[in-house]
């Protein structure tokens, strides 16, 4: 195989300026909200001293993000999908700047603090499907592997090099610095979509409600190749993420300190960067649903390795076989979403998918750390990789539709039509 197979594909950033126009907005937006979400931890905890608000803070975010995922895949099926985008982005810059203006008040108030990153996470929610559901109509379902690495990768690389820069910029001009740069990336990216052409749904959903959410559910529900995958992520994440256990295994079981602490949270980033890295020869998988098995079984088993060693660059190198895994998985689930999702239900569909995403790995670090109070850090991990395997095998086993996937598509509907309800 030819190193060209091997790196990543930027043939849809060469092949579509639309593409290239709406990466380019996301990408810069995302590291943007990366460095003013540290700063905005980095002020709640200097204001605070209190490590729970700091936690109440990502989960105020979090939650605000989940609520309006729904919502936002409802609107993203029934209008445009970049009106709807600039429609999201701009109030962050603006709600960016609210930030601005109370860290350079002589007394800062933290409820302002939570009440913009609650606004944030609700207009990221809205925005999310949209812009997922949207790469469709300008790459092509050819080039949607080669898509979601970029996209993988580009969102790794700002989760790895935004808190770097967000502690340079408050250690150096300060924290207006780093909303500033918030702001500005915010604007870029309502810049850049401006550029790229309207996305309106090819089929317009019936206003968002119960029944429309609810067509969404069922499609998930008859489709063996869009449940099964979200079922494995589903169980890898809930079963395999022991990153609530970071804190305690760096000092225990490593006998080490905050730096040990950050090497363990970054390993699995860095792994995924290098699977995005090498992620060519994903577009020409003949089978990706066994893909998606396989690299549930290499989560489950890298963290059972992870769980086992004493050696802490073993233990690394564990974690980066494992982000590794991740990211091709990601790779592939992307792809078979959006090309086994009818464009009137996309927007739905990634709405779902994202709320998963986001959901998943909470659960699961709630499931490690039950089970360490109960029992121990090491049968934590190792229990929670050896359920990833063995869900993984399950799941594959009871979804045949799942390991018969193609990227070219359904040859017959995996899924039985769901009834399009009035508008």
């Amino acid at each position: 195989m030819r190193i060209g197979q091997i790196v990543i594909d930027v043939a849809p950033l060469r092949e579509s300026r639309d593409f290239r126009w709406l990466y380019s907005g996301r990408l810069v937006a995302s590291a943007g909200d990366v460095v003013a979400t540290t700063a905005a931890s980095w002020q709640v905890y200097t204001l605070t001293h209190s490590s729970l608000a700091v936690g109440l803070l990502i989960l105020t975010a979090s939650l605000g993000m989940l609520f309006s995922l729904l919502a936002g895949g409802m609107l993203a099926d029934r209008h445009d999908r970049r009106t709807l985008l600039l429609a999201t982005v701009l109030p962050q810059a603006l709600l960016a700047g609210a930030l601005l203006v109370n860290s350079l008040l002589r007394d800062p108030a933290v409820w302002v603090i939570y009440v913009v990153m609650l606004a944030i996470g609700l207009l990221q929610g809205l925005g999310a499907p949209g812009g997922t559901a949207a790469t469709p109509a300008l790459v092509g379902p050819s080039r949607m592997p080669a898509a979601a690495a970029l996209n993988g990768m580009g969102n790794q690389l700002g989760n790895l090099a935004g808190p770097a820069l967000a502690g340079l910029l408050i250690a150096g001009p300060g924290l207006a610095a780093c909303y500033g740069l918030g702001v500005a990336c915010f604007a870029a990216c309502t810049v850049a979509l401006l550029f790229v052409r309207p996305l309106p749904p090819t089929v317009r959903a019936p206003r968002p409600g119960f029944r429309s959410l609810a067509e969404g559910f069922r499609y998930v529900w008859h489709s063996g190749v869009l449940g099964g995958m979200l079922l494995i992520d589903t169980n890898a994440m809930i079963f395999g993420m022991p990153a609530a256990l970071f804190p305690a295994l760096a000092s225990q079981h490593f006998h080490g300190g905050s730096a040990t602490f950050g090497l363990l949270v970054a390993a699995p980033g860095l792994g995924a960067i290098v699977g995005a890295a090498s992620s060519g020869w994903t577009g020409r998988v003949r089978r990706p649903g066994i893909v998606i098995i396989a690299a549930g079984i290499v989560w489950g088993g890298a963290i059972v390795g992870f769980g086992l060693v004493r050696s802490l660059p073993v233990a690394l190198a564990f974690l980066a076989l494992a982000g590794m895994g991740d990211m091709i998985s990601e790779i592939l689930r992307n792809a078979l979403l959006q090309i086994y999702a009818p464009d009137r239900l996309r927007g739905r569909l990634s709405s779902l998918y994202l709320a998963q995403v986001n959901t998943a790995p909470a659960l699961g670090n709630v499931e490690a750390g039950i089970v360490a109070e109960l029992f121990s850090l090491t049968a934590s991990v190792v229990s929670g990789g050896l359920a990833c395997i063995g869900g993984a095998l399950l799941l594959g086993a009871l979804f045949p539709s799942l390991r018969h996937a193609s990227l070219a598509g359904p040859q017959d509907t995996d899924a039985r039509p769901v009834p399009e309800p009035a508008d």
